[in-house]
Order: structure tokens, then C-alpha cells, then sequence
């Protein structure tokens, strides 16, 4: 009896890992086909990054994009300079 409830176990315990890889082959092949639709380039998906909300505007942009002073995020040297602003 333990055979078979070891067998069991194992028979389960596959179904449910092929289960999890064929989730995740099927979101890879749709990220794929999406990016392809859209005329992203290659990679695309892998490369997205972090968005970043200005402190002065409240504007959102790349994180490359933005300015750093005061360890405070600005869209532009400008808000920088003009501060923090307060919104209501």
C-alpha cells in the first residue's frame, strides 16, 4: 500500500510541475507575440524601466530621464530648482 500511494504522490506531484511550465511557456510566447504586434524591439519587455513621479509636477517618466537633487526626483533642472511643491 505505501507503493502506491508513493506512486501516486510522484504521478501527482509531475502533472501539477508540468502544469507550472506549461503556464509559464504559454505567458512567454503571449509577452512575445505582443511585443511582436506592437513593433517593439527585441527584448523590450526585459529592459522595462522603473517610473519615477516628479516632486514639483507630480509628472511620470523613466528613471534615466530624471533629474536627482536633495534626494528628490524632478522632471527637469527647473523644478529642481523651484522646489517641492505642495499639491492639494
Amino acid at each position: 500500500m505505501g507503493k502506491v500511494i508513493f506512486w501516486v504522490v510522484i504521478f501527482i506531484g509531475g502533472l501539477v510541475v508540468t502544469r507550472v511550465l506549461a503556464r509559464k511557456a504559454v505567458q512567454h510566447a503571449m509577452d512575445a507575440q505582443r511585443a511582436q504586434q506592437q513593433n517593439w524591439p527585441k527584448g523590450a519587455l526585459k529592459d522595462a524601466e522603473k517610473m519615477v513621479c516628479c516632486n514639483h509636477c507630480g509628472l511620470h517618466l523613466p528613471r534615466s530621464e530624471s533629474t536627482f537633487a536633495e534626494n528628490q526626483i524632478w522632471c527637469s533642472k527647473e523644478h529642481a530648482r523651484l522646489g517641492a511643491k505642495q499639491h492639494a
